[in-house]
């Protein structure tokens, strides 16, 4: 009987070692992908930038890129070995700055935006390679500008849609993941008020500043670092 028992413990030890073993080889959070659904938040940088059309010869363009501030909630679902759901709202502070050279001379104006995106994309993760895992992501969905002012010269409607893609790279360490993201997103809608429609804001220098332009679609390059 005794002979029985400690060859029961034997195995159970030997079990337990090839377990741990097995882990081990993983690298670090071995099981963190196999979870159904979790949780994280991103903090990161923004580019944010215009496409100009102009409507008239006068030159109208965006000057240079002024950095800005995102934040932002992540909600993921597993729905297979490679392929997941994400759930991503996030606060973008930016700005952009519009340039005109009239005839008469050049002239800029800013326009600060706070942009809540809610939007949704699917992850594609390549196989796990000790402790990284890279990635594409690919979605879409909507913005909601929460800093328009329509007393400025060029007034941008309230919503957009866009699709964004990126390349990203979880890195697993011992108590979560951290996973550099890199994603460029285009939106759809003309986001200029055109000067007729416009109820404030209608006075001489708004409608020389806001008749060059026939139409901006917003473009974003959103640099985030996602903690999982």
């Amino acid at each position: 009987m005794k002979v029985a028992k400690i060859k029961n413990k034997i195995k159970i030890t030997l079990a337990l070692i090839l377990l741990s073993a097995s882990a081990f080889s993983q690298g670090n959070l071995p099981y963190a992908d196999g979870k159904f659904i979790h949780f994280g938040f991103s903090l990161g940088l923004n580019a944010m930038d215009f496409n100009v059309s102009p409507t008239t010869n006068d030159s109208v363009r965006v000057s240079g890129i002024t950095p800005g501030f995102s934040v932002g909630v992540i909600s993921d679902m597993r729905l297979f070995r490679y392929l997941n759901l994400r759930f991503t709202p996030t606060l973008h502070l930016g700005e952009r700055k519009l340039d005109y050279s009239f005839a008469s001379g050049n002239e800029s104006i800013s326009i600060n935006s706070i942009l809540v995106s809610i939007p949704a994309y699917f992850k594609f993760s390549a196989e796990r390679k000790d402790n990284y895992r890279p990635y594409l992501i690919w979605g879409g969905g909507l913005y909601i500008d929460m800093a328009r002012n329509k007393d400025k010269p060029v007034l941008l409607k309230p919503t957009d849609v866009f699709t964004e893609i990126g390349v990203g790279c979880d890195i697993y360490f011992s108590f979560f993941k951290l996973a550099p993201e890199l994603k460029f997103a285009i939106g759809f809608n003309n986001m200029l008020t055109p000067y007729a429609e416009r109820t404030t804001g209608n006075d001489p220098d708004n409608y020389r500043l806001s008749t060059p332009i026939e139409k901006l679609t917003t473009k974003m390059l959103t640099l985030s670092f996602n903690f999982e």
